[in-house]
């Protein structure tokens, strides 16, 4: 049964800054959630400890139940963990209230899901604008730049007044990238970003979130079970039972592949 090589995670600083100098924009330490008691608990993650750089993309992988939903969740303030500590910058997130974590995730927190997540009744322009809605907020003349900037890197100029319904899923994936990258947030999460694309537009979408990451700085966190979307990654985290088993820079979809394989023979 082939053996699956440890190496070991990167552990943030409490400082904040990472082995590579760039500051950790989020954290975990210890981290452990269990569903469920007695019999019937399950451990979701246990013992785990990350940081994620400033302007890096990563992905998280791993089989289905090794807790990379969960992770992600926790690290976005979704939800809350059983033991251990997440941080997002400076803020320790968990030990957040649910009022604290609402205004927190629309401030400094992205999200990018495969369903895409618009709101049908309104236009694309209202869509992107929608976390500064929903803060009461109208855009600064600095942050309506910046939007202006992403319109038309993502080719949406000429869309701004059409529905969801009237755009491809391509187009919507872009709405919601923009959308997600608007208030220039701590980290962008992206849950399958690319699951209910055709194979072509998957890989425009996973370029555009790629670009983000290199040419804006923008920090990315991706669940995916595709080697070939983690291949787009500057840097892959594996899963299994819960437990980070792998924490590896860029590799090839033939390389990740490879590994997964073997994660599964030795499981």
């Amino acid at each position: 049964m082939p053996a699956i090589p440890s190496v070991e995670a990167m552990h943030s600083t409490p400082s904040g800054a990472s082995s590579a100098g760039s500051p950790v924009v989020a954290r975990v330490e210890a981290l452990a959630k269990a569903y469920g008691s007695g019999t019937g608990r399950v451990t979701a993650l246990a013992d785990v400890s990350i940081g994620i750089r400033r302007g890096q993309f990563t992905a998280i992988m791993g089989p289905s139940g090794s807790g990379k939903s969960t992770l992600m969740h926790i690290m976005a303030g979704l939800d809350s963990p059983t033991s251990g500590r997440a941080w997002l910058g400076d803020t320790e997130i968990s030990a957040l209230g649910d009022t604290e974590l609402t205004v927190l995730r629309r401030r400094r927190v992205g999200f990018v899901f495969q369903a895409f997540n618009l709101v049908p009744t309104l236009d694309v322009s209202g869509n992107i604008l929608l976390p500064f809605e929903l803060d009461g907020r109208r855009p600064s003349s600095e942050e309506q730049a910046w939007i202006d900037r992403l319109v038309d890197s993502l080719g949406l100029r000429d869309r701004l007044r059409h529905r969801p319904h009237q755009l491809s899923g391509g187009q919507q994936q872009r709405v919601a990238i923009a959308r997600a990258l608007a208030t220039r947030p701590d980290l962008v999460f992206a849950d399958e970003p690319t699951g209910n694309l055709d194979s072509r537009t998957g890989r425009e979408v996973l370029a555009l979130l790629s670009a983000a990451s290199q040419d804006y700085g923008q920090s990315i966190a991706m669940v995916t079970h595709d080697p070939v979307a983690a291949s787009y990654a500057d840097r892959i985290l594996f899963l299994a039972d819960g437990r980070l088993v792998e924490d590896r820079g860029r590799a090839s979809a033939e390389q990740i592949s490879a590994f997964m394989l073997a994660m599964e023979r030795a499981a």
